[in-house]
């Protein structure tokens, strides 16, 4: 992984996601070749969507995971997805973090996985290989070569405000002025929307610096301006929690994404190898990056995958992408060695300077 991606995934980030192209096939059903649910893609498997969704439908059910109802609007995704093709939709353990995903599967027995980048790279070969009909709106950087994994949305690291308490922030440098309440969102030994807040305030020229991060809110601990979300007139998360927490309120909360600390960031999606319902898990994923499915996540305030491409091809849902908190340029990925030197020097020095 390079540290600041291409431009045609920046521009991911930057709008919001060409249309998945149709697989229809006038051919005759008993011309076609057999199903195999285990198939990497929707022609070397299934021939037609509608084929695949009545593969689905013989299963009956899908299992996902650590998909919270609150988070993206996966809600309303799984209950459009559930309705549009006559399926059960089992929610296993919505809290769940990427590593448990991983240490749970065998037990809990998901079909799909919802990643963070490091995590799906690591675990590669535990997922079945599929190449969504829209694999080429999607930006090299963010997909495997071979279909294991391949990011559905991303966002930015930011910080939300109360414009009632305090100024408009212009950098994370500005936070230790008097008057900021600051809450991470999460601990950052645990929590990675709160790790990637830290490595968005250590920040330098586009490569992060662990030691300033900590410095920073060592900093914010010591003067006592270092608070619990509750409590909070400011708050570094990533944008499409900071921005639906403003949504039809900015008068009480505002989000601003600092130019000098663009960190980006994508969840990536996955079919479990051992998935028992694989013609539901490759429906689900049909589902997701199609346009219907990449709006539904822009709904919830992430960034569309295939954004750039659907915005090009006229699919994009353009207002709600105009609301969308204002991207300052090209956003940065940590490499994973840079996210493992972080997440060991955290480890060493969190708790002692932070606590």
């Amino acid at each position: 992984m390079t540290v600041r991606i291409c431009a045609a995934a920046a521009a991911i980030l930057a709008s919001a996601g060409c249309g998945a192209s149709s697989t229809e096939s006038s051919t005759p059903a008993e011309n076609l070749p057999p199903v195999n649910v285990q198939a990497g893609s929707l022609k070397s498997g299934f021939t037609t969507m509608e084929r695949l969704a009545e593969a689905a439908k013989r299963e009956g059910e899908l299992n996902v995971i650590a998909l919270p109802r609150d988070w993206v609007n996966f809600g309303e995704v799984i209950d459009t997805f559930a309705d549009k093709y006559g399926l059960k939709v089992n929610q296993l353990e919505p809290g769940a973090s990427s590593r448990r995903q991983i240490e749970a599967a065998a037990q809990l027995k998901p079909d799909v996985f919802d990643l963070t980048l490091d995590v799906a790279v690591r675990e590669a070969a535990k997922f079945a290989p599929y190449k969504v009909q829209g694999w080429q709106d999607l930006p090299d950087d963010v997909k495997d070569p071979s279909g294991a994994w391949y990011a559905a949305y991303g966002g930015y690291m930011s910080i939300g405000y109360d414009p009632r308490a305090v100024k408009a922030p212009a950098s994370f440098a500005d936070l230790l002025k008097p008057g900021y309440q600051v809450a991470l969102d999460g601990d950052p030994l645990r929590s990675a929307s709160a790790f990637s807040g830290v490595m968005a305030a250590s920040m330098r020229a586009g490569v992060p610096r662990p030691d300033q991060g900590v410095k920073l809110f060592a900093e914010l601990k010591k003067a006592g301006r270092l608070t619990d979300l509750a409590k909070a007139n400011t708050i570094v998360a990533w944008d499409h929690l900071n921005a639906a927490r403003s949504a039809g309120h900015p008068d009480t909360w505002q989000v601003t994404i600092p130019r000098d600390a663009a960190l980006g960031g994508y969840h990536v999606q996955a079919i479990n190898k051992a998935a028992p319902h694989p013609a539901a898990a490759r429906l689900w994923q049909e589902f997701l990056f199609s346009d219907e499915g990449q709006n539904l996540l822009q709904k919830g305030w992430a960034r569309p995958a295939r954004g750039e491409a659907m915005l090009m091809k006229g699919t994009l849902d353009t207002t709600q992408a105009a609301k969308m908190p204002k991207a300052p340029g090209p956003p940065v990925l940590m490499t994973i060695p840079q996210a493992d030197a972080a997440k060991a020097y955290l480890k060493k020095e969190w708790t002692k300077s932070v606590g």
